[in-house]
C-alpha cells in the first residue's frame, strides 16, 4: 500500500474514533457489550492521548532516528572499551532507539558482529525495548509518571546487572583494560546531537510535556507557542534534507506502530467487557512472589508490538492487578518474547540465552515485589 493511502487511512481512522460521540453515542461510554466497549476505549485513547502524547512522541522518535546517526550511538561498545564507558553508552543508545523486542534483534546482531562486548550488547538488547523514548513517554502519559519512572530506573539497573553477570559467567577473549581505542571514546553527547539538534529535540519534548502535564488555557497557549517555535526551527535551523528525513522517519514510526496500537486497544476494550472482575484480582491482585512471577511469565509468553503493552497494562490494572505485578509485567513483556528468544539463541547460543531469560525473570519478579511494597 502506498504511503499516501496509509496516511489517509490513519487520519480517517483517527477522525472516526475521535468523533464517535457525535454519531454513535452508545460507544462514548463504558459498556458490557464487547464491541461498544472496544469502540469506547478507542475513542478514549484517540481523544486523550493521540494528539498530545503519541504524536509528539512519534516526532521525537523520528528526530532521534533521522538526526542522530545510529553509528554514533552504537560504535563505542567494543570489547576493549572500559565498562564505565561501554555500559552507560549502551544504555543511552537503547534509550534513544524506539524499537520493540523483535526490531532490536538486527541492531543487536549488528553491533555484536562489529565487535561490541557481550555485556554492553546485552545491556543494549535489554534497554532498547524496555525503556525507549516512546515506551516511557506513553507509559507516563497513560499509566502515570511514577510507574514510568520506576520502569526506566529499574530497567537501567537490571540491564547493567544482567550484562555484567553474563560477562562474568561467560568470559570473552579480548576483553580487558582500556586501550587506545577505549581511551578515544568521547564521553559527551555534543558530538552526537549538536546544539541545534538538541534544541530542536528539546522543543519536541517540551511540546509533549505541555500536552500531557498542563491543562486549560495554559495547555493551549504553551502547546501552540511551542509548535510555532518548532516550525521555525524546522524551517530555519534544519536543512531541507534533515527536515524531510525527520518527517519521513516520524511517518515510518507512526505507520508501523499506530495501526497495531489501535488493534491492541480494540482487543483490550473487548476483553475488558467480558473479563470477570475478580479474575486478575484473584491471581495477580496482591504482591506475592507467585503473583509477580505469573505476571512476568505472561509477559514472556505473550508478544505485543511496542507500546501495545501499555493499554494492556491499563486493562489489567482496571481489573484488579496489583501495582507490583503490573510493573513486573511492563518490565518483562517488551524485552523478551518467544520469537525474540529463538532469535537470540541463534545469535549467542543456548546457554547464554537461557541465562539471559532466567535473569530477566528473576529481576522483573524482584522488581515487582519491591515496587508493590512501596507503591
Amino acid at each position: 500500500m502506498k504511503d499516501g493511502y496509509k496516511l489517509t487511512l490513519m487520519i480517517l481512522a483517527f477522525l472516526a474514533f475521535y468523533f464517535i460521540p457525535y454519531y454513535l453515542p452508545q460507544a462514548a461510554q463504558t459498556s458490557k457489550d464487547p464491541l461498544m466497549n472496544a469502540l469506547f476505549l478507542l475513542y478514549d485513547y484517540t481523544s486523550a492521548h493521540t494528539l498530545t502524547c503519541l504524536l509528539p512522541a512519534f516526532f521525537i522518535a523520528g528526530a532521534i532516528s533521522a538526526l542522530v546517526p545510529k553509528e554514533s550511538i552504537t560504535r563505542y561498545l567494543g570489547q576493549k572499551v572500559p565498562r564505565r564507558k561501554a555500559y552507560p553508552l549502551s544504555i543511552i543508545a537503547g534509550l534513544l532507539l524506539a524499537v520493540c523486542s523483535c526490531t532490536i534483534l538486527p541492531l543487536f546482531a549488528g553491533i555484536k558482529k562489529k565487535g561490541a562486548g557481550l555485556g554492553p550488547a546485552i545491556a543494549f538488547l535489554y534497554t532498547a525495548p524496555a525503556t525507549n523514548i516512546l515506551a516511557i513517554l506513553f507509559t507516563g502519559g497513560v499509566l502515570g509518571w511514577q510507574l514510568a519512572g520506576a520502569r526506566i530506573f529499574l530497567s537501567v539497573i537490571f540491564a547493567t546487572l544482567i550484562g555484567v553477570i553474563i560477562t562474568t559467567i561467560f568470559k570473552e577473549d579480548g576483553r580487558g583494560a582500556a586501550t587506545e581505542e577505549g581511551k578515544g571514546v568521547p564521553l559527551t553527547l555534543g558530538g552526537v546531537f549538536g546544539n541545534r539538534i538538541f534544541l530542536f529535540t528539546a522543543t519536541l519534548v517540551l511540546i509533549l510535556i505541555a500536552g500531557t502535564r498542563l491543562s486549560g488555557t495554559e495547555k493551549t497557549l504553551a502547546f501552540l507557542g511551542l509548535t510555532v517555535l518548532l516550525i521555525l526551527q524546522a524551517v530555519y535551523r534544519l536543512s531541507r534534507e534533515e527536515a524531510r528525513a525527520w518527517l519521513s522517519e516520524s511517518y515510518i514510526f507512526t505507520a508501523k506502530i499506530f495501526p497495531l496500537l489501535l488493534g491492541g486497544v480494540f482487543i483490550a476494550g473487548a476483553l475488558s467487557a467480558v473479563m470477570p472482575d475478580d479474575l486478575l484480582e484473584n491471581y495477580v491482585g496482591g504482591n506475592s512472589i507467585s503473583a509477580n512471577l505469573l505476571a512476568v511469565l505472561f509477559g514472556v509468553v505473550m508478544y505485543f508490538p511496542t507500546l501495545v503493552e501499555v493499554p494492556m497494562a491499563q486493562l489489567f490494572l482496571s481489573h484488579g492487578m496489583g501495582q507490583g505485578p503490573l510493573l513486573a509485567y511492563l518490565l518483562a513483556d517488551p524485552v523478551i518474547s518467544l520469537p525474540s528468544i529463538l532469535v537470540v539463541r541463534g545469535l549467542i547460543g543456548t546457554k547464554k540465552t537461557l541465562t539471559y531469560v532466567l535473569l530477566i525473570i528473576f529481576f522483573c519478579t524482584l522488581a515487582g515485589l519491591i515496587y508493590g511494597r512501596f507503591a
